[in-house]
């Protein structure tokens, strides 16, 4: 499967979730950047809110795409102990990498919104959502602060996943919509014609854009 760029992801992402339209308890929470163009789509579709969840990988010293743990919303870290002790990652640098890695999470959202203010999801819908998913770090962090705040209900819509992160991740939500799993998978990128980075303005103008609509 192929996408234009992510809007048309997004839109046809947003077909499957139609059941969830004019909810007043859905919210739609979007992994900036690349994913706030999906989660826009998602959001008008349904007519419902869209807000952000900013999450942000740890990359292996020498090689920032080779993730090795992520930093939640919250600041909390999961790691992957297996890599490592593998790669003899020194205490030090993931240390570092928390610190500064928070500061960035913390920046973005004040950014974004204006302050540093976690979303109060219990008892809501929540449908977290990016422009597809890679190692699964940023993903699985977004889920676990998702979980922490007792919602009523968690989908993860993807455009495209790996397989076996598919049969991974199936566990840990309510609802998993995926248009295209594979395992013959390389990068988000190769899915779509277009794939431009997202600024900082153009996520939040995204966000404000969506809620104009919601208020």
């Amino acid at each position: 499967m192929h996408f234009k760029d992510r809007h048309e992801a997004g839109i046809k992402l947003a077909e499957k979730l139609e059941e969830y339209k004019n909810s007043k308890d859905v919210i739609v929470l979007a992994i900036p950047r690349g994913g706030v163009e999906t989660g826009y789509e998602i959001a008008r579709f349904l007519n419902v809110k869209l807000d952000i969840v900013v999450t942000k990988k740890i990359g292996l010293h020498g090689d920032e795409e080779f993730a090795i743990g992520s930093v939640g919303p919250d600041k909390k870290v999961m790691l992957n102990q297996e890599t490592i002790r593998i790669y003899n990652v020194p205490e030090e640098y993931i240390s570092r990498q928390k610190r500064e890695i928070g500061k960035e999470i913390e920046r973005r959202y004040k950014v974004y919104k204006g302050r540093y203010q976690l979303q109060n999801l219990k008892n809501k819908i929540v449908i977290l959502t990016d422009d597809g998913i890679a190692t699964g770090f940023t993903t699985k962090a977004a889920v676990s602060y998702a979980k922490s705040q007792n919602p009523k209900k968690i989908i993860l819509a993807v455009p495209v996943s790996p397989s076996d992160f598919s049969n991974e991740i199936k566990k840990e939500v309510d609802e998993f919509v995926c248009l295209h799993s594979t395992s013959l998978f390389f990068s988000i990128s190769q899915f779509y014609d277009n794939f431009p980075q997202l600024t900082d303005e153009q996520v939040k103008n995204y966000l404000n854009k969506a809620n104009a609509k919601n208020k």
